[in-house]
């Protein structure tokens, strides 16, 4: 006699998870992935500049902070200063 099928599914397949970026395109200038983001977790401050334009903001930050929340809060700032 032979055995039975098994009626047991595969397992779902898992999403790969894709990194957050660290470098965005400038307010500014509309350069395409020009701004650079440097954190100091132990000053609690981040830096972004752009490398065309020269563009800066600083901000502070928590240990839950990235760098795609230091770019929104520059996006931000500059909004409300326009």
């Amino acid at each position: 006699m032979g055995r039975r099928k098994s009626k047991r599914k595969p397992p779902p397949k898992r999403k790969a998870i894709m990194p957050l970026d660290q470098q965005f395109n400038c307010p500014f200038c509309n350069h395409e992935r020009s701004c650079e983001v440097k954190m100091d977790k132990s000053r609690n401050s981040a830096l972004i500049s752009c490398r065309v334009c020269s563009e800066r903001f600083q901000t502070t930050i928590n240990f839950l902070s990235e760098p795609v929340d230091v770019y929104n809060a520059w996006i931000d700032a500059a909004e409300d200063i326009n």
